[in-house]
């Protein structure tokens, strides 16, 4: 099992490594071009990866200023959460209005003529 994790940590850091350092936008890529930066991590598994999390990457511009990373709304543009998303909110409360004025009109035209039990 320890032989398994031996091969399979390293080779989950190098995937990670290398998808993170393909996707990065070519401003956050410091010291070295983004295509060395690639070719160290891919012929240098454990040391490229680890060097590139550590110094290839200029993590503060990707998280906005902030701590732990992720999308900012005043990053312009990215995910909001739907709980956060003002036009998911308006289609919720007009969904809301929609039921409940069907439930008013149905309450509102009652037992007809013809349709009461006798």
């Amino acid at each position: 099992m320890l032989r398994v994790l031996m091969i399979l940590v390293p080779l989950a850091l190098s995937i990670y490594a290398f998808i993170d350092c393909i996707t990065t936008q070519e401003q956050d890529v410091r010291h070295i071009p983004k295509p060395l930066w690639a070719i160290l991590i891919l012929l240098f598994p454990l040391v490229g990866s680890i060097s590139w999390l550590i110094v290839g990457r200029d993590r503060s511009s990707a998280a906005g200023g902030r701590i732990g990373g992720g999308f900012s709304r005043r990053s312009g543009g990215g995910w909001v959460a739907p709980d956060d998303n003002p036009d998911f909110l308006k289609s919720l409360d007009e969904d809301k209005k929609d039921r409940k004025d069907k439930k008013d009109r149905k309450s509102d035209e009652g037992p007809q003529d013809g349709d009461s039990k006798d």
